[in-house]
């Protein structure tokens, strides 16, 4: 057992059996029995239902921290980190958040563990129906393990589609300003296939702030205008702010985000 504690902080039922499997032990009584001695001696503490977290030596079942990207990556078999949980894990989110979201075919219920929030976001209705919700999700490796997160082009689109989720304008804006490269043609694409024509005017709004800094092509903001709505749409539906009208992009957007000023409080 002390192997498959070493390379697997945070683990779930399924991968527990699967390893007890390759040593040929395939009895659900006894998973369930060692899981059930583990947890008694302080060597595991159960997170929810079938997500465990290892206690490292010198810690106790109270005190410790699993690491809550692994714990958001297991929390449905299909967990993707999405939104501005996607960006931390890349390092480019502007403040560092207790809540952690993640994508999934399924409704889940959200989870708390040692002051972390859990929280699934189901695919797109579009994504499923074109069988496109795995449109830029990448793998990587977290303590050794393997991690599905949506990659920097999708999460610039994700997080501008769902702000209320995101952290709200100004950590989006400085979050994704803190990115010096997209691959345009990847941002453009994942937009369309979103069919939100809101989402798509944002995306544009966001790309022609930037044009200059991510060398943004005349070419890549026409693609993205043809699928603007037709009638002006409200950036935020319930603001009551002053506002201004972003014309090419058909949006009505609040003058603290059309002219950053944020930036102006050093």
């Amino acid at each position: 057992m002390q192997e498959f504690f070493a390379t697997h902080p945070v683990f779930t039922y399924d991968e527990f059996a699967d390893f007890l499997v390759l040593r040929d032990s395939s009895n659900v009584k006894t998973r369930k029995a060692l899981l059930t001695h583990y947890i008694n001696k302080g060597r595991l503490v159960r997170v929810r239902r079938g997500i465990y977290s290892v206690v490292p030596f010198g810690q106790t079942p109270e005190t410790v921290r699993p690491d809550p990207f692994l714990l958001a990556s297991r929390m449905t078999p299909d967990s993707v980190l999405a939104y501005h949980t996607a960006m931390e894990f890349h390092g480019r989110a502007y403040s560092a958040f207790q809540e952690f979201t993640y994508f999934t075919c399924t409704t889940t219920r959200s989870a708390e563990f040692r002051g972390s929030t859990f929280r699934g976001a189901v695919f797109a209705k579009p994504l499923l129906q074109k069988s496109q919700e795995c449109f830029g999700v990448e793998t990587a490796e977290r303590s050794g393990l393997e991690v599905r997160v949506t990659s920097l082009e999708r999460t610039l689109v994700d997080v501008l589609d769902r702000p209320a989720i995101s952290g709200g304008w100004e950590e989006i804006w400085r979050s994704l300003e803190s990115v010096e490269y997209f691959d345009l043609e990847q941002v453009t694409e994942y937009a369309l296939l979103l069919d939100n024509a809101t989402t798509v005017a944002k995306v544009g709004l966001y790309l022609e702030q930037h044009a200059e800094q991510l060398m943004v092509e005349e070419s890549s903001l026409a693609r993205l205008q043809a699928h603007v709505p037709k009638t002006a749409h409200y950036l935020e539906r319930s603001t009551r702010e002053p506002s201004g009208l972003a014309g090419r992009w058909k949006l009505i957007v609040p003058e603290r985000i059309l002219n950053r000023t944020w930036e102006e409080v050093r």
